[in-house]
């Protein structure tokens, strides 16, 4: 984290940027990480602050051209001696990798649902197309090879479904969460590379054109394996917690 927040007098100066923002342009209120003891072991010395939109130092970048998701806009935010009260402080001083640790871990499951969500949209999309489309004098939907497409990602999303709705039990409850959400974030994102896969399959050449929903779907999925932590890092964060019950 290259971000940095020092203290000048009765205020922070924050210096630095943030790249990949949801919705940046749009924001009321800013969540900001950044260091505020450089020579703390890493990851002790980060704080959380807010930042309000319009404070002067605070630049909202050009919104990103990106593969999929254009309804969701994605900046860059660049902070240049953007100064703040020390009453924005969120929390307490270097405790903001605590905070960060928590706020993705709900996050992960937000973002399982958001894949769980366009996966089930494209095997809805798939499952009324082959019930129509005719090969060799009947509905394509009625031959095997169809059937199994759509029975293992109907499986698949169903399982997603149950992780997601275990993790966010978990966080409702107030009970550890962050295995659980990892998982769900880890298998409805993979799950949905499948199925928007497989959706477009179904559909045959049809599923290439832009008069079809499927193109969109596999390029809104895909950002669901990186964001919020790439299925990597998911696997590293389940990897550990459970080594922690051995």
């Amino acid at each position: 984290m290259k971000t940095r927040a020092a203290m000048d007098g009765n205020e922070w100066v924050l210096n630095g940027s943030k790249l990949y923002i949801t919705s940046g342009e749009y924001a009321g209120v800013f969540v900001v990480w950044a260091v505020t003891d450089p020579d703390a072991p890493k990851g002790k010395g980060i704080s959380c602050f807010l930042v309000e939109s319009g404070t002067p130092g605070l630049v909202i970048g050009k919104a990103e051209k990106k593969m999929g998701q254009a309804g969701s806009v994605t900046n860059e935010v660049v902070f240049q001696d953007c100064r703040i009260p020390a009453s924005a402080l969120m929390g307490k001083l270097n405790d903001g990798f605590r905070i960060a640790v928590g706020e993705l871990a709900g996050g992960r499951i937000g973002i399982a649902a958001l894949a769980l969500g366009v996966a089930r949209a494209a095997m809805d999309a798939a499952k009324a197309y082959v019930k129509e489309r005719q090969q060799f004098g009947k509905a394509i939907a009625d031959m095997q090879g169809i059937q199994w497409m759509i029975a293992d990602r109907e499986t698949e999303l169903e399982a997603a479904r149950l992780l997601i709705l275990q993790a966010a039990w978990l966080k409702e409850h107030g009970k550890p969460f962050v295995r659980e959400a990892s998982m769900a974030k880890l298998f409805a994102s993979e799950a949905a590379q499948k199925a928007t896969y497989t959706a477009l399959q179904m559909h045959g050449g049809a599923g290439y054109i832009r008069d079809y929903p499927l193109e969109r779907y596999a390029r809104d999925a895909r950002i669901t394996t990186i964001y919020e932590g790439t299925s990597e890092i998911q696997r590293l964060i389940i990897a550990r917690e459970v080594m922690k019950a051995v």
